[in-house]
């Protein structure tokens, strides 16, 4: 019957789609996160100037913390683009 190599087009069109809102996704969520996590920061450095060093290693526990949402979302995006699942379920329900 065939794989039916248009469908497959949309298949994996769609998967670059989906990709591409995933990394915006991460991008936004990150700078705000990242605004969020040094804005407090700076909050509690105004209000008491004694505790600069303790806020300062929480500020960058926190963000290190944050940041690796964005890495672990461009690998589920990489497995996505490169290892689509979506292709392969595909040809094996349709045959090929």
């Amino acid at each position: 019957m065939g794989a039916h190599p248009e469908l497959i087009a949309q298949i994996v069109a769609a998967t670059a789609i989906g990709v591409g809102l995933m990394f915006a996704a991460a991008g936004l969520g990150s700078a705000i996160g990242w605004g969020l996590i040094t804005s407090k920061a700076l909050e509690g450095i105004a209000r008491q100037p004694e505790m600069r060093p303790q806020l300062m290693v929480n500020m960058f526990i926190f963000a290190g913390l944050m940041e690796s949402f964005p890495f672990i979302l461009f690998g589920v995006s990489m497995w996505f683009m490169f290892a689509n699942p979506f292709v392969g379920s595909f040809t094996s329900l349709a045959g090929g």
